[in-house]
């Protein structure tokens, strides 16, 4: 019976209209989530995918001994596709001249990600047996032999590498590469028992296979072996993949406070809607049983009916953007089922979680309400309201994010608001107070109407700031973001890494990029030594403390060490002072907490076997990501002046200078060099290899191109990101203009019968929601420069600035955008008379 009751009533409120909103705001928070998690996780797998080019495959593990072949079987179990390289030093001799070089030895199927470039094009082909592909700079500095000798055997100089696809970025490491097959190592007879190899297992396939690959492989990996991938540090795409990533995920997070704010405000227009209803059935002798089992099938209807919906819209959204997304991008296509149930369960905890403190108020209207209407029964606090939202809020958040920093950023974010909302909004919209009811003017008429509805005022400045602080943190990130990475990689970012320059060349070298009208960057001086010491205790190494002998474990390794008199453009200072004292060094921040050093500890470094102490005098935060060189310790010129060192710097070529200059070219040649085989080399390279011959030249241009592309796949995320937030935005602006128009009908109704002109009404609709929408525009300012503070100081590691423009800026483009959609929602009302009003009204 209370069943069929149930249906009957909601198949009329739902021919009525009266239950459109509330499964509009439904619909809204489960397009949103699903959609923005599938096109986010879309745009993800991208990212990471035409990322994980640049370490040629989706996982690699570097180690200096072959691995346990049950893990590579473990990876054939899980379907995924592996290749196994080496990589060490060897001598290579053409004649009377050698170069030492890196030796890259490749199984079939390298790459597995990527090509490589040759200078005749891109190709996924290996060498031929006794054939080794070469670096440009090898044959300048060999003078471009047919062929080289390795330990024991001969190789024909067959192609040209312009790049390999996990090259990597390390101006230290200044050996040319040369690229042959594995099976010509052995003939070689270069690896003995002791050599330095490293082997590099790289794997590529679906992340499900590479997730669960990880988890079981990964515990087994000792200390002097790696798990790489392409947001580990030595991939230059790192940085910006991860703060993609987070973009991408917070930018979702904004969609579901979105959508919850639309359910808030439908579930709250619904309930206040039915206070009659419910009174009138509470008379008739209705129980409280069948009045709550009358609204929870109703609530449950309508949730079953916004699910539906949304997720079809959010598949259709993906659709339509996949469409618009480079072929590249689009390509990808992650499974659905996570989205899907983002979806639903978004909205059945956001429409039950921000149904409930309506839903109890309106179960509590008392029958005495038939007589007094103003009677709304039970009053229960707000705190219950705010803590049911802030819990779902919270709870959709992190199941989404799975991140608690940007999940209490967006909850903190909304608490600020909260407060502000409370305090400023409701001070201001009583300003109005003073006033009284004049209608002699439309401001004097718009503030009357908002003291009025103060209350309701206050629900719509919820929805109007919380749509203005999403569009405008979302909005400042995306541009901090591309203005970081603008930084990084300006148009004219160095494409040539100089290393091993000579104290005595620098001069020479300085006339030569003169000549040539190349501005190089500075040099910087490089220095080998090793930290032995922190405060007087020895350190050791981790195979000692797995060992189990005790002390302070510190880095392994020798460093490459440098002085400066000023910080580097690149570096940020965070803590002491810049090196003023020949006795003081600076340490970059990473290396500071994981050895936990201090602002005036004392490090003792091992340097050409002297001994050099000094006092840690800054902690500086720097930007790996950067194309550029970067240190772990900076010193003084004074400290380092006894130790022998060799400099290194970076300059800009673009092709123009390349390719037109005639000084040191034959001119049949066209301004070009020729190698061996005819192929035009890069003039201006190729004299100053053969001037500088001890310089090592490192070629970085195809890196920077690839990285450049990846960016602007990066910014196209973000732009569809932001336009879809604009839309969801728009969506709850224009749901919480409905909320009020009942009451706004039932005003203009008597306004109308005391002979209020068009004009006069339609003026002050217009400043009233202007006036909201300035409100709004305030308190969205505020709320929005707390929210960004938090998360690029906890986030995104972005520096911190006030956005000045948007105190002027904000506020009129509230005033202007709320009052444009409030007056678009009344038009009809405006336009309609006196007897008309009453009719619809009735």
């Amino acid at each position: 019976m209370e069943l069929s009751l149930a249906w009957r009533l909601f198949k009329r409120e739902l021919q009525q209209g009266q239950l459109l909103l509330i499964i509009l705001a439904i619909t809204l928070a489960v397009l949103s989530v699903s959609g923005l998690a599938r096109v986010s996780e879309r745009l993800q797998v991208a990212i990471t995918g035409q990322a994980s080019q640049f370490i040629a495959a989706d996982r690699i593990i570097d180690s200096p001994v072959k691995i346990d072949a049950a893990i590579l079987t473990k990876a054939e179990d899980l379907g995924l596709k592996h290749v196994t390289n080496m990589q060490f030093n060897s001598m290579v001799y053409s004649g009377d001249k050698f170069q030492l070089v890196t030796v890259r030895a490749v199984e079939t199927g390298y790459p597995l990600k990527g090509d490589i470039e040759l200078t005749s094009g891109k190709t996924k082909a290996l060498p031929q047996a006794d054939e080794i592909w070469f670096e440009t700079r090898l044959g300048g500095l060999l003078g471009y032999p047919k062929s080289i000798e390795l330990g024991n055997s001969e190789f024909v100089l067959s192609n040209e590498i312009s790049r390999l696809p996990d090259a990597g970025f390390n101006p230290f490491a200044s050996s040319p590469v040369v690229l042959m097959r594995m099976e010509d190592v052995a003939k070689t007879g270069v690896i003995q028992p002791g050599s330095r190899v490293t082997y590099l297992y790289q794997f590529a396939g679906d992340e499900a296979s590479l997730t669960a690959f990880e988890q079981s492989v990964k515990p087994l990996l000792n200390s002097t072996q790696r798990w790489v991938d392409v947001q580990s540090g030595d991939s230059p795409i790192a940085g910006a993949v991860k703060r993609a990533e987070r973009f991408l995920l917070l930018a979702s997070l904004m969609g579901i406070a979105l959508a919850c704010a639309a359910i808030g405000i439908a579930a709250q227009r619904y309930c206040q809607r039915h206070y009659d209803v419910v009174a009138m059935l509470k008379t008739f002798g209705a129980s409280a049983k069948q009045i709550r089992l009358l609204f929870g099938t109703h609530l449950l209807l309508v949730t079953l009916m916004g699910i539906g919906l949304g997720l079809i819209g959010g598949v259709l959204l993906d659709f339509g953007i996949s469409y618009l997304l480079p072929p590249e991008i689009a390509a990808y296509s992650p499974p659905l089922t996570r989205p899907l149930l983002l979806g639903v369960s978004t909205g059945l905890i956001s429409a039950f979680m921000f149904s409930a403190y309506p839903l109890m108020r309106l179960l509590a209207i008392p029958p005495l309400r038939v007589l007094q209407r103003q009677l709304e029964g039970l009053q229960l606090g707000m705190w219950l309201h705010l803590l049911l939202s802030l819990g779902a809020m919270a709870l959709l958040g992190y199941l989404y994010s799975q991140s608690w920093a940007l999940t209490l950023t967006v909850v903190a974010a909304v608490l600020l608001l909260g407060v502000l909302l409370s305090v400023l909004g409701f001070v201001m919209i009583r300003l109005g107070h003073s006033v009284g009811m004049k209608t002699t003017n439309p401001l004097q008429l718009a503030l009357a109407g908002l003291r009025r509805r103060a209350r309701q005022n206050a629900v719509q400045l919820v929805g109007f700031s919380a749509a203005l602080v999403l569009l405008l943190t979302i909005l400042a990130l995306r541009q901090d973001l591309l203005n970081e990475w603008q930084k990084q990689l300006p148009e004219n970012a160095p494409n040539y890494f100089l290393v091993n320059i000579a104290p005595d060349d620098a001069k020479p070298l300085n006339d030569f990029m003169t000549t040539k009208g190349i501005v190089a960057t500075d040099i910087y001086p490089v220095i080998r030594g090793r930290l032995t010491q922190i405060n007087g205790e020895v350190l050791i190494s981790n195979e000692q403390s797995e060992a189990g002998e005790k002390g302070r474990v510190g880095i392994s390794r020798e460093l490459n060490l440098t002085w400066r008199n000023t910080l580097p453009a690149n570096n940020e200072l965070l803590e002491g002072h810049f090196n003023q004292a020949a006795d003081e060094v600076s340490v970059e921040s990473g290396v500071a907490d994981r050895l936990g050093i201090a602002i005036g500890d004392k490090l003792t470094y091992v340097i050409d076997n002297q001994e050099l102490t000094v006092k840690v005098a800054s902690i500086r935060a720097v930007h790996w990501e950067t194309l550029q060189p970067n240190f772990f310790m900076i010193f003084t010129q004074e400290a380092l002046a006894p130790f022998a060192y060799t400099s290194m710097a970076s300059f800009y070529l673009n092709d123009q200078q390349a390719t037109n200059d005639q000084s040191t070219n034959d001119p049949a040649t066209n301004g070009q060099a020729l190698s061996a085989d005819g192929t035009p080399k890069d003039a201006v390279i190729l004299a100053l290899i053969q001037q500088f011959p001890t310089i090592s030249i490192i070629d970085v241009g195809a890196m920077v191109g690839q990285l450049r592309q990846i960016i602007e796949q990066v910014s196209l995320s973000l732009t569809l990101v932001l336009a879809l937030v604009l839309l969801a935005s728009a969506l709850v602006l224009i749901a919480q203009t409905e909320a009020g128009m009942a009451t706004r009908q039932r005003e203009l109704a008597v306004l109308r019968t005391f002979g209020a002109s068009g004009w006069l009404l339609r003026s002050a609709t217009g400043l009233e929601f202007a006036l909201l929408g300035g409100i709004a525009g305030v308190l969205a300012v505020i709320v929005a420069e707390f929210a960004l503070y938090l998360l690029k100081t906890q986030v995104f590691e972005l520096n911190v600035y006030m956005h000045w423009p948007w105190w002027g800026i904000a506020p009129v483009s509230g005033a202007l955008i709320v009052a444009l959609l409030g007056v678009w929602r009344c038009r009809q009302l405006l336009s309609q008379s006196c007897s008309e009003l009453l009719k619809a009204g009735s």
